[in-house]
């Protein structure tokens, strides 16, 4: 994991009330976080995400777990620096927003 997938392992999501799984294997790919509960999928992206290679292989990598009926949201690892709780607000919203409407 890189320094800003652990902070957000170990200073949120390790023990946020529902589980989220690190580095799980979905389809061919493995994604940084995934919480079955929500059918939510957090990705931080490093400086190669915004090459236009990386952000062809991201949209591609993405229509495919959506397939899935999962969510995928990305966080830059900038935003993970200065931004952490705000990351964490953002994450905890829509883990409720997706519970949500998996009950309704």
């Amino acid at each position: 994991m890189t320094k800003q997938e652990k902070h957000l392992w170990y200073d949120f999501l390790c023990t946020y009330p529902i589980r989220f799984q690190r580095q799980k294997t979905i389809d061919n790919f493995i994604v940084d976080f995934y919480c079955h509960k929500a059918k939510l999928i957090i990705e931080v992206d490093g400086s190669q995400h915004y090459t236009e290679d990386g952000i062809e292989y991201d949209s591609i990598r993405t229509q495919i777990l959506e397939k899935y009926d999962l969510e995928v949201i990305r966080f830059s690892n900038n935003e993970i620096d200065r931004h952490f709780n705000a990351v964490c607000t953002a994450i905890n919203g829509k883990v409720q927003e997706r519970i949500s409407d998996i009950i309704n």
